[in-house]
């Protein structure tokens, strides 16, 4: 897909499955017997791990690294965690035309395991890229000792600033303290990758739904309403990392809520 002179791919990594929890619990359990569509027959919330590919003639950013060659069962005592998987990002992005060394930058959301995991292999995947990190979250963020390893190529961003040429990032937090998204745009087009401000399209029909593991609910419903309000705009797309099959979209009014239209 383009946007502008942007080229923008999808570069899938693996699987996830959420347990439908959310805040405040009893609204979302009331709800989620309209929305059957959205669940497995286990009643989970179906998602998935990956990254965005963006594309400048022969320059190339990745924003968030999936969740690595590797397997996680889900843990029954854990609120909303189920089973995730990944392993497929090398595979896809050698589909897309691209090698790991073609990376020159790796920008992420934030520092969640599902978001950074190819960046934190061994031996490195990325050899040739600069690891872009929104600075509050690397300050909040980073003990893992496979992040502190990439702090020699590291990149520290505020709001505002460009990380990749039509590329900025734009201050989402709620989620976690430092979580933030980024505003592609190129000759009067736009998208948003909004990371997981938006865990799923079902929180653009209810924005006052927060995830179990939004480390502030109250905030992140805040942003996430800013959000979905420039989601609105038409000369603006969205890019949900985690919304399944329907990654790319519009929002659009929907009664007196907005929804998620799919390319």
């Amino acid at each position: 897909m383009r946007v502008g002179e942007l080229k923008v791919s999808y570069v899938p990594d693996g699987a996830m499955l959420l347990k439908p929890a959310g805040s405040p619990p009893a609204a979302v359990d009331r709800h989620l017997g309209r929305y059957g569509a959205y669940l497995n027959d286990t009643r989970r919330l179906v998602a998935n791990t990956g990254g965005l590919l963006v594309e400048h003639g022969t320059r190339a950013l990745l924003i968030d690294a999936g969740f690595g060659p590797r397997a996680v069962p889900e843990d029954p005592g854990h609120p909303d965690r189920g089973a995730v998987h990944g392993g497929s990002l090398p595979g896809n992005l050698a589909l897309l035309g691209r090698s790991p060394e073609d990376i020159e930058t790796v920008a992420f959301t934030h520092l969640h395991p599902d978001h950074t995991g190819w960046a934190c292999v061994d031996p490195p995947l990325f050899t040739r890229a600069t690891f872009v990190i929104p600075k509050t979250e690397w300050d909040q963020d980073h003990r893992d000792p496979a992040l502190e390893a990439l702090e020699p190529r590291t990149r520290l961003v505020l709001a505002g600033d460009e990380v990749f040429p039509g590329v900025h990032a734009m201050a989402l937090p709620g989620h976690t303290a430092g979580h933030t998204g980024f505003v592609i745009t190129s000759h009067g087009a736009r998208l948003l990758a909004f990371g997981d401000a938006l865990l799923s399209s079902l929180q653009i029909q209810h924005p006052e739904w927060s995830a179990i593991s939004d480390t502030d609910p109250v905030r992140s419903e805040r942003h996430r309403r800013r959000l979905i309000a420039e989601l609105l705009r038409p000369d603006t797309l969205g890019f949900g990392i985690h919304f399944a099959d329907v990654v790319f979209g519009r929002v659009r009014p929907h009664g007196e809520r907005a929804a998620w239209h799919p390319l």
